[in-house]
Protein backbone atom coordinates (compact mmCIF):
# COMPACT_ATOMS: atom_id res chain seq x y z
CA UNK A 1 0.00 0.00 0.00
CA UNK A 2 1.72 3.20 -1.11
CA UNK A 3 1.59 6.21 1.18
CA UNK A 4 -0.61 9.12 0.17
CA UNK A 5 1.53 11.54 2.19
CA UNK A 6 4.09 11.48 4.98
CA UNK A 7 3.99 14.16 7.67
CA UNK A 8 6.94 15.20 9.80
CA UNK A 9 5.83 15.22 13.44
CA UNK A 10 6.88 18.42 15.20
CA UNK A 11 6.29 18.63 18.95
CA UNK A 12 5.76 22.23 20.12
CA UNK A 13 5.06 23.93 23.44
CA UNK A 14 2.40 26.30 22.09
CA UNK A 15 0.50 25.53 18.88
CA UNK A 16 -0.70 29.10 18.32
CA UNK A 17 2.85 30.45 18.72
CA UNK A 18 4.26 27.81 16.32
CA UNK A 19 1.68 28.17 13.54
CA UNK A 20 3.02 31.38 11.94
CA UNK A 21 6.52 29.90 11.49
CA UNK A 22 5.28 26.65 9.97
CA UNK A 23 2.69 28.45 7.84
CA UNK A 24 5.53 30.52 6.38
CA UNK A 25 7.72 27.43 5.88
CA UNK A 26 4.95 25.48 4.18
CA UNK A 27 3.71 28.48 2.20
CA UNK A 28 0.12 27.67 3.10
CA UNK A 29 -2.28 27.94 6.04
CA UNK A 30 -3.17 24.99 8.28
CA UNK A 31 -5.36 22.49 6.43
CA UNK A 32 -6.58 20.81 9.58
CA UNK A 33 -6.69 21.57 13.30
CA UNK A 34 -8.19 19.37 16.02
CA UNK A 35 -7.87 18.05 19.56
CA UNK A 36 -7.17 14.43 20.52
CA UNK A 37 -6.38 12.80 23.89
CA UNK A 38 -5.40 16.07 25.57
CA UNK A 39 -3.35 17.28 22.60
CA UNK A 40 -3.80 20.02 20.02
CA UNK A 41 -2.79 19.10 16.46
CA UNK A 42 -2.53 20.99 13.19
CA UNK A 43 -1.46 19.91 9.72
CA UNK A 44 0.45 22.58 7.85
CA UNK A 45 1.84 21.39 4.53
CA UNK A 46 4.06 18.40 5.26
CA UNK A 47 4.17 19.08 9.00
CA UNK A 48 2.00 17.69 11.79
CA UNK A 49 2.35 20.05 14.74
CA UNK A 50 1.52 18.48 18.10
CA UNK A 51 1.19 20.45 21.34
CA UNK A 52 0.17 19.51 24.84
CA UNK A 53 1.36 19.04 28.39
CA UNK A 54 4.33 16.68 28.88
CA UNK A 55 2.19 13.88 30.31
CA UNK A 56 -0.16 13.95 27.29
CA UNK A 57 2.77 14.06 24.82
CA UNK A 58 4.80 11.29 26.48
CA UNK A 59 3.06 8.31 24.78
CA UNK A 60 3.63 9.84 21.32
CA UNK A 61 7.20 11.14 21.42
CA UNK A 62 8.73 7.87 20.14
CA UNK A 63 6.60 7.98 16.97
CA UNK A 64 8.80 9.04 14.05
CA UNK A 65 6.23 10.09 11.43
CA UNK A 66 2.57 10.10 10.47
CA UNK A 67 1.74 8.42 7.16
CA UNK A 68 -1.59 8.90 5.40
CA UNK A 69 -2.84 5.74 3.69
CA UNK A 70 -5.85 4.78 1.63
CA UNK A 71 -6.52 1.64 3.68
CA UNK A 72 -5.40 1.14 7.26
CA UNK A 73 -6.32 -2.54 7.09
CA UNK A 74 -3.72 -3.14 4.36
CA UNK A 75 -0.85 -1.86 6.52
CA UNK A 76 -1.63 -3.61 9.82
CA UNK A 77 0.37 -6.74 9.07
CA UNK A 78 3.56 -4.83 8.15
CA UNK A 79 4.71 -4.50 11.77
CA UNK A 80 3.71 -4.91 15.40
CA UNK A 81 0.60 -2.92 16.27
CA UNK A 82 1.36 -0.78 19.33
CA UNK A 83 -1.92 1.16 19.40
CA UNK A 84 -5.16 0.89 17.48
CA UNK A 85 -6.87 0.73 15.20
CA UNK A 86 -8.72 3.64 16.79
CA UNK A 87 -11.45 6.00 15.69
CA UNK A 88 -9.92 9.48 15.61
CA UNK A 89 -11.31 12.90 14.61
CA UNK A 90 -9.97 12.42 11.06
CA UNK A 91 -10.99 8.77 10.54
CA UNK A 92 -8.95 5.81 11.86
CA UNK A 93 -5.36 5.40 12.99
CA UNK A 94 -2.92 2.81 14.26
CA UNK A 95 0.68 2.99 15.42
CA UNK A 96 3.08 0.23 14.36
CA UNK A 97 6.67 -0.71 15.17
CA UNK A 98 8.35 -2.01 12.03
CA UNK A 99 11.30 -4.38 11.69
CA UNK A 100 14.36 -2.24 12.34
CA UNK A 101 12.59 -0.26 15.07
CA UNK A 102 10.80 2.58 13.26
CA UNK A 103 7.55 3.60 14.98
CA UNK A 104 5.00 5.07 12.57
CA UNK A 105 1.44 6.29 12.96
CA UNK A 106 -0.83 5.47 10.00
CA UNK A 107 -4.01 7.43 9.35
CA UNK A 108 -6.87 6.52 7.04
CA UNK A 109 -9.03 9.61 6.55
CA UNK A 110 -12.79 9.18 6.81
CA UNK A 111 -14.68 9.53 3.55
CA UNK A 112 -16.20 12.96 3.05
Amino acid sequence: MPAIATLARIYVDDLDAALPTFTALAGEPPQLRFGYRGLELARVGGFLLIAGPPEALAPYRDTHATVLVGSLDEILDSGTVLDGPNKVPTGRNATLRHPGGAVVEYVEFASA
